[in-house]
């Protein structure tokens, strides 16, 4: 209910209506909002009013407008945390969400002289390459490539990779994850992620590449992911 003689503004208690039933799912993503119209004779409220509640939610992402056909309920982003080191099923169980993989290449391939630099190994040296769809609650999330030194992480199968890769490493081979260097960018998706990633062309997706040491300071990782940006964010905490 709109009350009219708070202090609150009017549009704000509209907004702030809306998004709780955003988030306690009563809308769903895709969903079509009532019209302008059926806001302001249910509410007693104008149309202007119900207009602006309207679009600071669309300008804040939880609305979206179709021309022609209304507006509907934006899939809300899942927010990654880049203060720590952990795995996309790690993230994703703690997210209270199903994380799964679909494999879609997993072989040993002699290292180019690139990447051996930086896995700190010989050029023509073996590693797994593990290219593979993440999805939590079945939806594409990501295409990853993996790229890891076959002589340090042994015995790597199709059923390890698609589980947990750090669990394996950690708690079967007993060794320690120590810390990762990682590098964002904004990019256009190509063929291969508009097919895995199920997304438009011209769809954005955001680009990472880490490298990623044991405690010793050994790397045992190249990973470059490609993010669907319609559905995934990353927040950092700075300080001064």
């Amino acid at each position: 209910m709109i009350d009219k003689q708070s202090p609150i503004p009017i549009y704000h208690q509209l907004e702030e209506q809306i998004k709780a039933k955003i988030e306690n799912g009563e809308y769903k993503p895709g969903d079509a909002l009532p019209s302008e119209r059926e806001y302001a004779e249910q509410l007693n409220i104008s149309r202007m009013t119900v207009r602006q509640a309207i679009t600071n939610l669309v300008n804040e992402r939880y609305l979206h407008r179709i021309k022609g056909k209304g507006t509907f309920i934006t899939e809300q982003k899942l927010e990654q945390n880049l203060n720590g080191l952990t795995s996309f099923t790690e993230d994703m169980r703690a997210r209270g969400m199903e994380p799964s993989n679909k494999l879609i290449n997993f072989e040993i391939i002699p290292a180019k002289q690139s990447l051996a630099d930086q896995l700190h190994i010989a050029e023509h040296a073996p590693v797994y390459e593990i290219k593979r769809i993440r999805l939590a609650e079945g939806i594409p999330m990501a295409l990853e490539r993996t790229y890891i030194p076959a002589n340090l992480i042994k015995g790597l199968t199709d059923h390890i990779v698609q589980s947990s890769l750090y669990q394996y490493i950690e708690n079967e081979l007993g060794l320690k994850i120590g810390k990762a260097s990682q590098l964002f960018e904004a990019t256009l998706a190509n063929e291969e992620e508009i097919e895995y990633l199920e997304i438009a062309d011209q769809s954005p997706v955001l680009f990472m590449k880490r490298t990623t040491q044991l405690e010793n300071g050994i790397p045992f990782e190249v990973v470059k992911s490609s993010y669907r940006a319609d559905r995934y964010k990353f927040m950092l905490d700075l300080e001064r």
